[in-house]
């Protein structure tokens, strides 16, 4: 006979299954497949790559695909029992979030409420932030726990980090915000910049992990591409973005390196 505790388990679970169906449906939708309006045509084009100077190339949405298929792959194995069952217990309340969050983003934008995009996107970036600290106080079980979640939680992060930048500079954009006599170069460097930094702070914070990294890096790196080429050229936004990429490698390299070295002497005397 089930316990309450393990009822409670297995409800959550299925909630998070269900939030991921949710969400991956908003995103079916989201992309124009179901008839929709893709996401960067919907709300006037406030989110295509020429809107802002911050806006990443098209292509770099296809991040999302991968997201995706990592959440369902996460729900998928969150309802099975496993050594860190223990773990996705902590990170059913955030995870349903997330996933859920996500489908309110698209959702707002597919009907035109873009200045509603803005406190959806930000709850969702605090959430990711929630759910990852999570991740790093606890151990995966092994490498597929490793992969699955922690990689899957660390792509989401990185991209929505760079996801919430773009989204701001759309909304402020759309609302007629002009810079306050700053050009588009300043504030494309300055938000560009802001991004590396954010991708160097999250790297010492996770200790080097590589799925932020590698999302933030992906979407400013095609936000590099979009400055390059397209109707909206600003060399200055691109040379910072690549400089913040290039950085945020580096250290993200460094502090695993570093960890790696302070574990060392641990594990020989263990």
């Amino acid at each position: 006979m089930l316990t309450k505790g393990a009822d409670m388990k297995t409800i959550w679970r299925i909630v998070v299954a269900v939030s991921a169906v949710v969400a991956v449906v908003g995103a079916f939708v989201g992309s124009g497949a179901a008839g929709g309006t893709p996401i960067q045509d919907a709300a006037g084009g406030a989110l295509s790559a020429s809107s802002t100077a911050i806006a990443p190339a098209g292509p770099a949405f296809s991040i999302w695909s991968v997201v995706y298929v990592g959440l369902l792959a996460y729900a998928v194995r969150q309802c099975f029992r496993t050594a860190d069952d223990a773990r996705h217990a902590r990170l059913a309340l955030p995870a349903t979030l997330s996933l859920l969050l996500n489908a309110a983003w698209i959702l707002s934008v597919q009907f035109g409420f873009l200045w509603l995009s803005e406190p959806v996107i930000v709850a969702l970036l605090v959430v990711l932030v929630w759910t990852f600290a999570i991740l790093r106080g606890t151990r995966p079980a092994g490498v597929v726990g490793a992969i699955v979640t922690d990689g899957t939680f660390g792509l989401y992060l990185g991209w929505v980090c760079v996801a919430t930048a773009a989204n701001t500079a759309a909304v402020l954009t759309a609302a007629g915000f002009r810079g306050v006599g700053l050009g588009q170069d300043v504030w494309g460097v300055l938000v560009a910049a802001v991004a590396g930094l954010v991708g160097v702070l999250l790297a010492v914070w996770d200790r080097g992990r590589l799925s932020p990294t590698v999302a933030l890096g992906w979407g400013l790196a095609w936000v590099a591409v979009a400055r390059l080429d397209g109707p909206l050229v600003s060399v200055p936004t691109a040379v910072t973005a690549v400089v913040a990429v290039v950085v945020v490698v580096v250290v993200t390299v460094a502090t695993r390196a570093r960890a790696g070295w302070r574990a060392a002497p641990a594990a020989r005397t263990a």
